[in-house]
């Protein structure tokens, strides 16, 4: 069952990757891990750096996907970010946290929502 939700979340990941390059950002780093968390994208979007949350489902049992991003989630992205920028030693740059919702539909496209500058 494990392996079946990393999949689908490695197939959001790829759908918002490709939506992302296609609208001409940079991307900088996929799955960046500090300490128990995850950032799923870093990327540039002319000169602000995005920090990119992806929640992919395949219904809506749950909700939205993009709903899953609590603020808990927040908040434990925002201090993953933070590591990010110190440990890279990234300075004075500005930054945004943008979010995509996923819904898998077995015959249809996938149904994305992007919120930019989410939180």
């Amino acid at each position: 069952m494990k392996n079946n939700k990393k999949e689908t979340g490695d197939i959001g990941e790829k759908i918002a990757t490709d939506f992302l390059a296609e609208k001409g950002f940079e991307i900088i780093e996929k799955n960046y891990h500090f300490g128990h968390g995850e950032i799923d994208i870093v990327a540039k979007d002319k000169n602000v750096l995005v920090f990119v949350e992806v929640k992919t489902r395949k219904n809506l049992e749950f909700g939205e996907p993009e709903l899953a991003v609590t603020k808990n989630k927040q908040r434990q992205i925002r201090k993953i970010a933070e590591a990010y920028l110190y440990e890279k030693n990234i300075k004075d740059i500005d930054c945004r946290f943008d979010v995509f919702g996923i819904l898998l539909n077995k015959n249809l496209p996938p149904k994305i929502t992007y919120i930019e500058n989410a939180f």
